[in-house]
């Protein structure tokens, strides 16, 4: 880790970048910001890890742990609640064994996302599982979609 931080930096330092430069290549680097690269850039830079948090937080584009291989994003704005997504919602959870405020599973194979609103309410309830839309979702479906990536993973332990 502390090379790539070092080639980021020394990146940085070149072409006079900023902190969301710094922060979109960390995360480019490692699929999230880790902690430990903030602290070392702090180090490193004289920088507050406040600031740096101040701008990871502000943008929704990072991300401030890791991320599951799959992601599936669960729309809960005001048409997909009334269709019933929270039903949906629950459903993934119990598929992928989440509980609590978790939202990765512990093989770090899924991520299970709930958002405001995709903005594809005339099809609502909305999931997107790995970029692909499903509308008027249903939890059966869902389901059946979630194992169906898990064969193949299951498949090769």
């Amino acid at each position: 880790m502390k090379n790539t931080l070092t080639d980021l930096l020394k990146n940085y330092r070149e072409t006079g970048g900023n902190i969301i430069s710094l922060l979109q290549e960390t995360q480019e680097a490692f699929g999230y910001v880790p902690k430990e690269a903030v602290l070392y850039f702090s180090d490193e830079l004289g920088i507050s890890p406040s600031r740096f948090y101040g701008v990871a937080t502000f943008y929704s584009q990072f991300r401030l742990k890791p991320r599951g291989k799959h992601i599936v994003t669960v729309c809960c704005g005001t048409a997909c609640h009334v269709q019933g997504s929270e039903r949906l919602l629950n459903s993934v959870k119990l598929e992928l064994k989440l509980s609590g405020e978790a939202d990765m599973t512990e093989d770090g194979m899924f991520t299970l996302e709930k958002v405001n609103c995709v903005g594809a309410c005339g099809i609502a309830p909305v999931t997107i599982i790995d970029k692909k839309v499903h509308g008027k979702a249903v939890s059966d479906k869902i389901v059946r979609e979630i194992r169906a990536i898990k064969v193949p993973h299951d498949a090769k332990k």
